[in-house]
């Protein structure tokens, strides 16, 4: 992971080099700068212990102007320094933020079914603020302390070279102790920082499902829950800060021993004559500056072991492998007829027994098939691996004798329109949630497919009509509407496979039986497969697959399989209020989202 952090960071730097080095520029000045003030202070002191007063504005007046224009300078130069960052923070952390969201949205759907929204964002936010930051660090910090100590050392030198000596092993002992307290603090740092993110999207999970905290009155349960995943951030911040103490207590000692020695030094060759006034007040300046600086620099080190943890612990899953790859010479699906033919198709998911094993199904050109089968027998595990959310661990998938597995996952799915049992909708406006299914369609085209959808009237209704934001996933919009608005999406987008998962369970008797005949109208010319547990909603299905433990073990029209006395028939004399019973068995990832 360090390797991939590494060459991630490096891949910014690139982006934004020519600011990054204006500001490594920069630094060298600042660094320079801290050695002018001393320096001229040096020659004031020298000068005024050997001339005479009426002398002084002469003698001293140069001096004391490059020491005005130092500080002037340095106001100018700190303004051109933020210039810098400006042109280098907003444009690096867009930068980073297309480039982590288009590499997530390449990831399997299961990795999306492991982890928290709110977590995945979060660990995206850190990995935008922190690069720039880390950045700041190593060119303000690192490099401009590191060339600090290089100047002076050699401004020491030419006094009396034992100090530009201690000052140069001083630093390296720095440098060293720092280096191996940073391991530590890494990975006490990234413990922390995986603890925030777990917090973050504990905390998003709560506000996300608030309805149900309300409805089963579990304020003092998640109350309970939270104040134990916040208990274990306490204890893993408390870990790492426990130890940046004991870090800074040794750094702080070390500084506390140079300094130190050098003021004995420095009495003692004033007593002896070799070190003059000028000499004492430049060296006692510089130290005060270097240990100032450095001992910020510890505290630096601190903070750039926790921004690198969160930049490791947000790229481990951002750039984790993506499990789902189009092949290297992927072709677009191309579908004239929308044959689907499942071949020997073996699959199971992690951890869980197989699935399928070597079933084949043909789905001719044209064809409206049901689906049916207890709650975790297959059927949207079919569907899933149709759409190539999962990749069959045998045999293949092709559409149209085009395997799926070669072709590229957008225009497959471009290929297919899905309306999903609980649509999803994003936290935009009603057009914009319809147009998702066709993003060049006019406003015209939009309204017609809301208005086969039944959707116009309820759309027109509200206030802001379809400019109404439908909030977070929809959560403005009751069942129905949703379902409705998914229904005109995947009427605009017009695929020529078309897949439908109980799309009218959410509705009132009445209102479906006004989208049945959309839909009907939707199928036709389609390759058309409909997940259902209401089985009176696949009474004119060319066909009828029966899924039991993810094998077909029935395959007819509805009439035909009434007469057998097989499981549809159980299904169909067992259902409840017209909805089928569950097995009780489920099977892990058989949803579609």
């Amino acid at each position: 992971m360090v390797k991939k952090t590494w060459t991630f960071i490096v891949d910014c730097a690139k982006f934004t080099k020519w600011w990054l080095l204006g500001q490594a520029v920069l630094s060298c000045v600042f660094s320079l700068n801290f050695l002018v003030v001393p320096y001229f202070t040096k020659l004031i002191v020298d000068s005024a212990n050997h001339i005479d007063r009426k002398d002084a504005y002469d003698v001293l007046i140069f001096p004391v102007a490059m020491c005005i224009s130092a500080s002037i300078a340095v106001v100018i130069l700190y303004r051109l320094y933020d210039y810098f960052w400006l042109k280098t923070n907003p444009p690096l952390k867009k930068y980073i933020g297309d480039k982590l969201c288009a590499h997530m949205m390449r990831h399997s759907h299961q990795l999306y079914q492991n982890h928290m929204a709110g977590d995945l964002g979060n660990k995206i936010k850190d990995v935008m603020s922190g690069v720039p930051d880390l950045f700041k660090i190593c060119i303000d910090k690192f490099m401009g302390n590191i060339l600090m100590v290089a100047f002076f050392s050699m401004a020491m030198f030419r006094i009396n070279a034992r100090f530009a000596v201690a000052l140069i092993l001083w630093a390296i002992f720095f440098v060293l102790a720092s280096v191996a307290f940073s391991k530590k603090a890494s990975l006490l740092s990234n413990k922390s920082a995986e603890a925030r993110s777990i917090a973050i999207g504990s905390i998003v999970d709560v506000f996300g499902n608030m309805m149900s905290i309300r409805l089963f009155s579990r304020r003092k349960y998640e109350s309970s829950r939270l104040e134990s995943v916040f208990y274990k951030y306490v204890i893993a911040d408390q870990a790492r800060d426990w130890f940046f103490i004991k870090m800074f207590a040794c750094l702080g000692l070390s500084f506390s021993a140079y300094y130190g020695i050098s003021l004995v030094w420095l009495v003692y060759g004033f007593r002896d004559g070799t070190i003059t006034a000028g000499d004492f007040a430049f060296i006692v300046m510089s130290n005060s500056s270097i240990i100032e600086c450095l001992w910020f620099l510890s505290k630096d080190i601190g903070t750039f072991a926790d921004t690198w943890g969160n930049i490791t612990h947000g790229l481990r899953i951002a750039l984790s492998p993506i499990e789902i790859v189009d092949h290297g010479v992927a072709a677009t699906l191309v579908v004239g007829n929308g044959e689907i033919v499942f071949d020997a198709v073996q699959f199971h998911y992690k951890g869980v027994a197989p699935l399928f094993h070597n079933e084949s199904v043909t789905i001719s050109p044209g064809q409206k098939v049901g689906l049916v089968g207890y709650s975790g027998s297959g059927k949207t595990t079919f569907v899933n691996l149709i759409l190539r959310l999962y990749d069959v661990s045998a045999g293949r998938i092709l559409i149209d004798g085009q395997d799926i597995r070669y072709v590229s996952q957008d225009s497959l799915r471009s290929s297919i329109a899905i309306i999903p049992q609980d649509p999803i909708m994003f936290h935009r406006s009603i057009i914009e949630n319809i147009r998702y299914g066709n993003v060049s369609a006019s406003d015209d085209d939009v309204f017609s497919a809301a208005r086969k959808a039944h959707a116009h009237e309820f759309i027109s209704r509200n206030p802001d009509g379809y400019g109404a934001l439908v909030g977070e996933r929809g959560v403005k919009l009751s069942g129905g509407q949703r379902q409705r608005i998914a229904i005109a999406r995947a009427i605009l987008k017009n695929a020529p496979i078309l897949i439908l998962d109980e799309a009218t369970s959410q509705l009132d008797s009445i209102t479906e039986a006004y989208i049945q005949e959309s839909l009907w109208e939707l199928m036709q010319g389609k390759t058309t497969i409909v997940v259902a547990h209401r089985l009176s909603t696949l009474l004119h299905m060319d066909r009828i697959l029966v899924f039991d433990r993810g094998k077909v073990v029935e395959d007819g029209k509805h009439h035909d399989l009434i007469q057998q006395e097989g499981l549809y028939k159980t299904l169909w004399d067992t259902q409840i209020g017209g909805f089928l019973a569950s097995s009780g068995e489920e099977t892990d990832g058989d949803s579609v989202s």
